[in-house]
């Protein structure tokens, strides 16, 4: 049984208007501002939603969780504000964001309408958090020799949750994060998940982080 359900995705921005207007051209999204001033990336469900929240850190150091996109042609991507930073080494094409994070580009010949692929996420141990994660969403495992890739998520508007391997440990919040609905937070702590911030007057969800420590957060059905 599934301890939760995939429910969107959160970027963390300096200057969230640019973030969000870039990462709407990139994954063929809408871009809202709402009335509390929130900034919401929206597509065909509810779960292709991605919320794009203005912080005040910049980007400091390479960033644990990146977005794998699909396009016609890295040139594309770059036209829309990405900057170059490996475009030789690998059989996709990697870039920098406009607030300086990673992303990954992969050439398609026929690119679908949402543009979204993979996200990619480093794990010092990508068999074991990758099989966390499979069965808290109710989903399949592939393990390769350097990554395991959470795949067949219900729900998810993407192709899979890859954990790659890293040597170094987290040491800063991801600015990248997914949002999961729940009907029992105690099932997610008791399999190895803990609260970050409990839900309060301020917030209506829990913050959480799974056994490595990468934050998520989760809705109450």
């Amino acid at each position: 049984m599934a301890l939760a359900s995939f429910k969107d995705l959160v970027i963390d921005a300096a200057d969230a208007p640019r973030a969000a207007a870039f990462w709407a051209a990139v994954l063929g999204l809408e871009a809202k501002t709402l009335d509390d001033g929130d900034l919401l990336l929206t597509g065909a469900t509810a779960q292709h939603a991605i919320w794009v929240n203005e912080v005040p850190e910049p980007m400091t150091v390479k960033q644990r969780v990146h977005l794998d996109v699909q396009a016609g042609s890295v040139d594309d991507v770059l036209a829309l504000g990405a900057t170059p930073l490996d475009l030789d080494t690998f059989r996709w094409k990697v870039l920098r964001d406009p607030e300086g994070g990673e992303l990954c580009v992969f050439e398609r010949e026929v690119v679908p309408a949402y543009r979204l692929y993979e996200v990619v996420v480093d794990a010092r141990e990508p068999e074991r958090i990758a099989t966390w994660w499979s069965d808290a969403l109710g989903a399949r495992v592939e393990h390769e020799a350097e990554w395991s890739a959470v795949v067949s998520i219900p729900g998810a508007p993407f192709e899979a949750l890859v954990f790659q391997r890293v040597p170094e440990p987290k040491t800063v919040k991801n600015r990248i994060h997914w949002d999961v609905a729940v009907d029992d937070l105690e099932l997610l702590t008791g399999d190895g998940a803990s609260v970050l911030r409990a839900q309060d007057d301020e917030i209506a969800w829990t913050v959480m982080a799974d056994p490595e420590g990468n934050e998520f957060c989760a809705f109450a059905r």
